[in-house]
């Protein structure tokens, strides 16, 4: 089930909530309201026609109850005695019998949770199964710390098979795959946040985003898992890509963001949850080259890799930077409009665009801050190397392409090439795609100059990874309109 978290400060602003995502299960955060009667809250409640979870939750467990536990559980004992909600989430180490002999009476079901907002406790399981011997539903809310945490909360479906009735989920970016794929931890349930109203807990997700784009509901041991790797990775549109073209095309699927820090344990991962593929972004195009067993010969050239599938009993690594990066500008170069580029960055994205250049005749001047990356890349492709400060030094360029994170959150008000003077004659294509328009972008387009887009490279090469991923052609009539 997914369960949207009522976050309002008022019982008349989460009635509203609740009408606008009608959800099959619903968490009353009545820590969050400003005035907690408990007699409105019953009456809220039973209005509400759908199963409760009622939850007051403690400011040390990341909830805004300030005061003590014998004036909470006085209040939580009026609200269970008219057994107006069907759950109730208690703390691991909150014991009040008369509430737990209330609960029983009035058939409510006493959700047993314990919240480590640090990290993920290495007695992690053990908890699990001292709460489950008690009758009591387990809820372990912890905080994910890297992948190699993910890995942990993944293994609780295997390890903790024998009960039923749990939840096990990880907060913060790191933890967003196990909200999404809670029925992969053995989870019954997953939680979200209304649009446009306070997140309950770090990591939560809009419930339209959890319901609709990623319809986590429907995720089974059947579904065909696909996703993106990087760090960060969250600000990443390819879900809204792949996503809605699985709906669309009625398949069993989910593409799901993936926090890494270390690919080698990403591996391990993507084997355990039978990952049939997954798209990679900065910093690990080239991270992922040591665990393919094969590669085609754009990958081999180009040194990078944004695309992996698992096909034949091994990893195959794929460029579709490549191909998805010419798309917008194949034209001009066909008809001879882009002599020379100036490219701006020596990584992954860098080192596709300069060979997708070269191999087209285009000369390429190629400008990192690490001047000794740009050298390197330069000498690889044939092309000459210089300091983002020589920018202004080289031969008049009839394309410019931005290829590094400068321009991104949290840099949103940097610029690549600050001492840069457009002249407008000079295409600027910019691989950023969150924002939409970025310092530079904004001064090219002052200038008069044509703008490319992240946007225009992301939905190309995404539409070649779908492709690449289900064999399928992309069905451009209802997804691209989404995205």
């Amino acid at each position: 089930m997914l369960c949207l978290t009522l976050t309002g400060e008022t019982l008349e602003e989460n009635a509203l909530i609740a009408a606008a995502c009608p959800a099959e299960i619903y968490e009353l955060r009545t820590d969050l309201l400003k005035k907690p009667d408990a007699d409105q809250i019953i009456q809220f409640s039973r209005q509400m026609n759908r199963p409760m979870i009622l939850t007051c939750r403690r400011e040390r467990d990341g909830g805004a109850y300030r005061r003590t536990d014998r004036t909470r559980a006085s209040f939580l004992k009026k609200l269970l005695q008219e057994g107006a909600f069907s759950y109730a989430d208690l703390e691991e180490d909150f014991k009040r019998s008369e509430l737990e002999q209330i609960a029983a009476e009035r058939g409510i079901e006493i959700i047993r949770s314990f919240h480590d907002l640090e990290k993920v406790p290495v007695d992690l399981f053990a908890r699990i199964e001292r709460i489950s011997q008690r009758g009591e539903i387990p809820k372990a809310a912890v905080t994910a710390c890297g992948i190699r945490d993910v890995v942990t909360l993944f293994n609780a479906e295997a390890q903790l098979r024998h009960i039923p009735k749990k939840i096990v989920l990880a907060m913060g970016p790191w933890g967003v795959p196990t909200r999404i794929l809670y029925r992969r931890t053995g989870s019954f349930l997953t939680f979200a946040s209304a649009p446009n109203a306070a997140s309950a807990a770090p990591g939560h997700l809009d419930y339209s985003v959890m319901k609709d784009l990623y319809r986590c509901e429907s995720v089974n041991s059947d579904t065909k898992i696909y996703g993106i790797i990087g760090n960060p990775v969250l600000h990443s549109a390819s879900p809204r890509i792949h996503n809605p073209a699985y709906r669309t095309l009625g398949l069993n699927a989910v593409y799901v963001p993936f926090q890494v820090d270390d690919v080698r344990t990403f591996f391990m991962l993507a084997d355990s949850l039978g990952i049939q593929g997954f798209s990679v972004t900065i910093p690990h195009k080239q991270e992922v080259l040591p665990y393919l067993g094969r590669i085609t010969r754009e990958v081999k050239q180009i040194g990078s890799c944004n695309t992996v599938v698992w096909e034949r009993d091994t990893w195959k690594g794929i460029n579709t930077d490549y191909y998805g990066f010419l798309r917008p500008i194949f034209d001009d170069l066909e008809q001879d409009r882009i002599k020379h580029a100036l490219v701006i960055g020596a990584g992954g994205a860098a080192r596709s665009a300069v060979w997708a250049l070269r191999n087209h005749q285009c000369s390429v001047t190629v400008l990192n801050r690490t001047v000794e990356k740009a050298q390197q890349l330069a000498l690889q492709t044939g092309s000459t190397w210089g300091s983002l400060d020589e920018a202004d030094r080289t031969a008049a360029p009839d394309l410019i392409v931005q290829t590094t994170n400068v321009g991104m959150e949290p840099d949103t008000d940097a610029d690549p090439l600050p001492a840069y003077q457009f002249r407008g004659q000079e295409i600027l294509y910019e691989l950023i795609y969150a924002p939409e328009t970025t310092p530079i972008i904004e001064r090219a387009r002052r200038a008069g100059c044509r703008i490319v887009t992240g946007k225009q490279m992301l939905f190309s090469q995404g539409i070649l990874q779908f492709e690449t991923f289900t064999g399928l052609s992309y069905p451009f009539s209802e997804a691209a309109a989404v995205f």
